[in-house]
């Protein structure tokens, strides 16, 4: 589903669920964002976050995001994973 350009932010644009099944900090997960985007995470539980928007959109400038989100584990050496998610800005009507 598009994210109208004039969502506020703290708008939900997708849910995630990140799990490790190591214990201890091997099973410490870390995410974030890549690249730098209108978009952010917030951890709600164990393992789940939210993709948001965190600041203005404009349809005009911009009218789809590829964002990617990294998620690694707190092991030696560390183990990464990465998902790729289409955001779409629908416009809005300017008059």
């Amino acid at each position: 589903v598009p994210v109208p350009e004039d969502a506020a932010a703290g708008t939900v644009v997708a849910l995630l669920s990140v799990r490790d099944r190591d214990s201890g900090a091997n099973g410490r997960v870390r995410c974030w964002v890549r690249p730098a985007s209108p978009f952010g995470l917030v951890s709600r539980l164990s393992g789940a976050y939210s993709l948001v928007v965190r600041e203005a959109l404009d349809r005009e400038r911009v009218s789809e995001y590829e964002v990617e989100v990294w998620a690694e584990d707190g092991g030696r050496p560390s183990l990464r994973g990465v998902v790729g998610v289409r955001v779409a800005v629908s416009d809005v009507n300017d008059n």
